[in-house]
């Protein structure tokens, strides 16, 4: 398991170039433009991941058996469940249907036809205990901060 793929697939888009649709109102694209800024903030995006990565079982030997899915697709798929106040089945749809957020999970056009299975998702996104949402909660509470603090210093 891991938090981001070592190096990006062919047709992979970069998350920080991933283009969401500014004039929507829906809720979704408001909360992968949130994930994009936490993610293409160095600093935050390093204290996001190294809380992530207690998120691996003590008992998983990370260099050995097949490979998980990365933390960085079962935090923004906790997010949005979490957000939008969905169930795994609606979750499902979203993470096997929708561009903008296949493209924030790291999906290129070669993995087009990468298929998330429901119990995969389920047994993923708990991995995220209420405890650790909090430390990551907290994170992104002090960015935030930060962020409402640099716009007023700047107007």
């Amino acid at each position: 398991m891991r938090v981001l793929q070592n190096k990006m697939q062919l047709g992979e888009i970069d998350i920080s170039q991933i283009k969401i649709d500014e004039k929507s109102r829906d809720d979704i694209p408001q909360i992968l433009r949130g994930l994009q800024y936490l993610y293409t903030n160095a600093e935050i995006r390093g204290k996001l991941f190294a809380a992530l990565e207690k998120a691996i079982p003590a008992n998983i030997d990370k260099t050995n058996g097949r490979p998980g899915m990365p933390l960085w697709r079962i935090f923004v798929l906790a997010v949005l469940r979490l957000d939008l106040n969905c169930d795994y089945d609606r979750l499902q749809s979203l993470a096997n249907n929708y561009k903008t957020l296949r493209e924030m999970l790291g999906h290129g056009v070669l993995d087009e036809d990468y298929y998330y299975e429901l119990q995969t998702l389920k047994d993923n996104i708990r991995l995220l205990t209420p405890e650790l949402l909090s430390e990551i909660n907290q994170v992104i509470v002090e960015s935030g901060h930060k962020l409402v603090k640099k716009k007023r210093m700047t107007s």
